[in-house]
């Protein structure tokens, strides 16, 4: 179980990163950035978001430092929702219900690392 809820976070982290940023097929969230950040520039930070994305995704495949990552993952998500939301909301996928699926991606991630792979050190131990 913790192996497939690793592989779905890592492929939330590339798509992500890749498909909407780095190819740029969500013109959106170049939006979002820009409304933030200012638009100068939003190309460039919008590339270089999506390139740290899929950098997240490497990490979480390459399972070092597992709780640092997770720890990373949770406030990444955390902080960039709370931002998009008090300044962007309007163009957010899901407006106000982005902080849900953003809680529930956090709560994944948490499971995975923290419960899921208590469970799994627990087996291990007793065999």
């Amino acid at each position: 179980m913790k192996r497939i809820s690793s592989l779905f976070i890592a492929f939330v982290w590339l798509a992500n990163g890749l498909i909407c940023k780095v190819l740029n097929l969500v013109p959106r969230h170049e939006a979002i950035v820009a409304r933030i950040l200012g638009y100068d520039f939003s190309r460039q930070i919008t590339l270089l978001i999506g390139l740290a994305e899929i950098g997240m995704a490497v990490w979480v495949l390459s399972r070092y430092q597992s709780k640092w990552c997770a720890i990373s993952q949770m406030l990444l998500v955390a902080v960039m929702n709370l931002i998009e939301a008090l300044i962007a909301s309007d163009l957010l996928l899901w407006g106000h219900f982005n902080g849900l699926f953003a809680l529930l991606f956090i709560g994944l991630i948490y499971y995975t690392e923290f419960v899921s792979g208590k469970k799994q050190r627990k087996t291990i131990v007793h065999v």
